[in-house]
């Protein structure tokens, strides 16, 4: 495995991960209805203009494919004035699980907060997603819960701090 800062001819590769993620992350939590209509070419517009405008790691396997993303920055949402930066997202196609890819691509996400002199992190992360216990893993502390609506359907999204960023 390869973890190194994206580049422009990424974005197709980062999008396909990111709604074949979400597929398999959500399915049973997020409407089908919603999953179904993802597309890959609407995530790439996407991660073009987030490429655009800041820095995303991706993992590749051995064969240069990539498996796995994570991009962060400052914290967005101005609600969680203790906390300085945030992980925006973080997906690894579900058979590259539990290899150690989301650490090394947090470890990423958290060197480039302290070259921003940032101390403190957050992550928003669905309610029922199983990742919620590998942020746990990493110290992260549940600080809130908020309720948000996709599809129509009411859903809740945890919302898990460092008081101090991780030593990865």
């Amino acid at each position: 495995m390869n973890v190194r800062e994206a580049v422009a001819a990424d974005y197709k590769g980062i999008a396909k991960v990111h709604v074949d993620s979400w597929r398999t992350t959500y399915q049973g939590i997020v409407p089908d209805q919603y999953l179904n209509q993802l597309s890959y070419a609407q995530r790439e517009e996407v991660w073009k203009n987030n490429l655009a405008n800041g820095k995303v790691w991706v993992a590749e396997d051995s064969n240069g494919q990539i498996v796995g993303f994570a991009n962060g920055g400052p914290e967005r949402s101005g609600d969680y004035p203790d906390y300085q930066g945030e992980i925006y997202a973080i997906y690894i196609l579900e058979e590259y699980h539990g290899n150690g890819l989301g650490k090394q691509l947090v470890k990423q996400v958290v060197n480039e907060l302290k070259q921003q002199d940032m101390s403190t992190m957050l992550v928003l992360v669905l309610k029922d997603n199983p990742a919620s216990q590998f942020y746990q893993a990493l110290g992260a502390e549940l600080i809130d819960t908020l309720e948000i609506e996709i599809a129509s359907k009411k859903l809740y999204e945890d919302v898990y701090a460092w008081n101090q960023l991780p030593q990865l």
